[in-house]
């Protein structure tokens, strides 16, 4: 931490690539701001619970190390002042959230949750703003439980073998991502492995402070991937960014743009109807894992797509992980703001790459009363497959 801190010399080129600083406008809300308070803090000028609020409003969007000249890795620091903050809750707050945690890192128990929240829903006036905001994330309905098969042959030449994470929360609300990142690879030469005892990655936890927690499931998380593969393929921009910090001496992971991107498109990619499209960069795959031309360079192939340039495409929007049930009212602020970019982009679809922004961008969406559908960038590449193959 200490490297991190003393690496900042102030420039204050992250304040206008800051979400928080540009809703709040506070110095003390800007990732520069931020450091001053880890600093005081660690040097034990400034209680804890003092600079908290400010440091719970960071969304952990790492947008202010892409922005910095000075290369400060924000994430030190960021990433070991969540855990003091998590330890230093109320007994409750600290079981509050382990109890979440706990649903949303099993598929089964977040499909049973889903059941009981649409049930809620007439309610979400009454309870707590951040049981409230959970409610208004709820998709109006829930795709039915599938499973892939535990391996999907590669066509024609085969040019790769890969595992491929299919994730908790996004196996629950968005099965299909999964299901099309196998044809998609299926069709491009490339042999799909999908472990069946696949558990969490951590990356939920991990961001959120619990750190233990969030690297003893990425460990365990791991073993459960073969080892006689290229790569492990995730198309969850938050967890590719846990997986590849955590990664230790194993198998590397990549994001499914990236890994594909570097393979190489061997067959073309068609829509049978012209679409118009917006490319929202998931935060943690842009500045976390700093992956953003790849998506891109595959759009560009898409014949039949225009991809239109999106205003502010790297501002976080609001999703961030827990980030939209902790801090609704920002998360919602940041959603209306994206909302507004993509109607006035003129976009009929936003592609993403992480089911949280999807969730997001759908619900500010929907608020906004936008007939503007959002999906991942695997799940359009799919629509393109030449399905003659």
């Amino acid at each position: 931490m200490a490297t991190a801190v003393s690496s900042c010399v102030h420039c204050g080129f992250c304040l206008p690539a800051c979400p928080t600083y540009k809703v709040l406008g506070e110095e003390m809300d800007s990732p520069r701001g931020r450091i001053v308070l880890m600093k005081e803090v660690l040097e034990g000028a400034l209680p804890l619970a003092e600079a908290a609020v400010h440091l719970d409003r960071c969304l952990g969007c790492l947008a202010c190390e892409t922005a910095c000249p000075s290369g400060v890795r924000y994430r030190d620091l960021i990433t070991p002042m969540r855990a003091r903050l998590a330890a230093s809750r109320s007994r409750w707050s600290r079981a509050r959230l382990r109890a979440l945690l706990g649903v949303m890192e099993s598929p089964g128990r977040f499909r049973r949750a889903l059941g009981a929240g649409r049930m809620a829903r007439p309610l979400a006036g009454l309870l707590p703003a951040s049981l409230g905001a959970m409610l208004g994330l709820l998709p109006s309905r829930v795709p039915a439980a599938t499973s892939l098969p535990p391996l999907t042959p590669a066509v024609g030449t085969r040019r790769g073998r890969v595992a491929l994470m299919t994730g908790c929360v996004q196996d629950v609300l968005r099965p299909s991502i999964a299901a099309a990142t196998a044809r998609v690879l299926s069709a491009q030469g490339v042999e799909v492995i999908v472990p069946p005892s696949q558990g969490c990655c951590g990356a939920l936890a991990g961001h959120c402070g619990e750190l233990d927690r969030g690297a003893a499931l990425a460990t365990a998380h791991r073993r459960s991937f073969p080892t006689d593969v290229d790569a492990i393929v995730v198309t969850a921009a938050g967890c590719g960014s846990w997986m590849k910090d955590h990664g230790e001496d194993g198998l590397a992971a990549h994001d499914v743009t990236e890994y594909l991107d570097r393979l190489g498109v061997r067959d073309p990619f068609r829509l049978a109807t012209p679409v118009t499209a917006a490319y929202q960069d998931a935060c943690h795959l842009l500045h976390g894992q700093q992956v953003a031309t790849a998506p891109r360079r595959l759009l560009a192939q898409v014949d039949g797509l225009t991809v239109v340039p999106l205003a502010d495409a790297g501002i976080c929007c609001g999703s961030a992980g827990l980030y939209n049930l902790e801090q609704p009212e920002i998360a919602v602020e940041l959603g209306t703001r994206k909302a507004a970019a993509i109607i006035a982009a003129q976009a009929r679809l936003v592609v993403s790459g992480n089911i949280g922004c999807l969730t997001q961008l759908e619900a500010s969406l929907a608020r906004a009363g936008a007939n503007v559908a959002a999906c991942h960038t695997i799940e359009l590449l799919d629509r393109a497959l030449d399905r003659r193959q």
